[in-house]
């Protein structure tokens, strides 16, 4: 657990634990409403407490997993999940999402909770966290290549916003 003071606002950023489940199925939802930078839409491919549940227990117990809760006054206000394979030749490297309730915007949870992140990578040995963004999400790409991540590709048309645009979703990566 660590403990951050940003703007006279103070949170903490600590493991996921499975009590947690029901407040992140709220955020989720909230975050994907907010903001049309993340995959989804609000309402698709939700994931209920039970979903939450069942992932936090999963990541506890696979050691190329994390999950991160950013919480103000005991209320989850952003997450941060690292998924890894399985698979023997995929191993080294995790893929990270983050999210931040808008309202938390500005108090430098993304950049606080990222740096755990990558914290962890190192501790445990993993060579490469990538994540994906989309391109116009120039705030988020600033913090990413900030943070040491650099392009290494690009899905062209990858995203359909409500503008009727599509946009490219720019793959980046951090290697430890």
């Amino acid at each position: 657990m660590k403990h951050y003071c940003v703007n006279e606002q103070e949170y903490i950023i600590r493991q996921a634990v499975p009590t947690d489940a029901e407040q992140l199925a709220r955020v989720r939802y909230q975050i994907d409403g907010e903001t049309e930078m993340m995959d989804r839409v609000q309402g698709e491919a939700l994931l209920t407490e039970r979903d939450f549940c069942t992932l936090i227990e999963s990541d506890q117990q696979l050691s190329n997993h994390l999950f991160l809760v950013a919480e103000i006054d005991q209320h989850i206000v952003g997450f941060l999940r690292c998924e890894g394979s399985q698979l023997q030749r995929s191993c080294h490297h995790v893929e990270l999402g983050v999210a931040v309730l808008k309202n938390y915007w500005g108090l430098r949870i993304g950049q606080h909770i990222i740096n755990q992140a990558i914290e962890w990578a190192m501790t445990t040995k993993l060579r490469k966290v990538s994540l994906k963004v989309v391109e116009i999400n120039e705030k988020a790409v600033m913090l990413y290549q900030k943070l040491g991540f650099v392009e290494e590709g690009r899905l062209k048309e990858d995203k359909l916003l409500s503008d009727g645009l599509y946009y490219d979703t720019l793959l980046l990566a951090r290697y430890i």
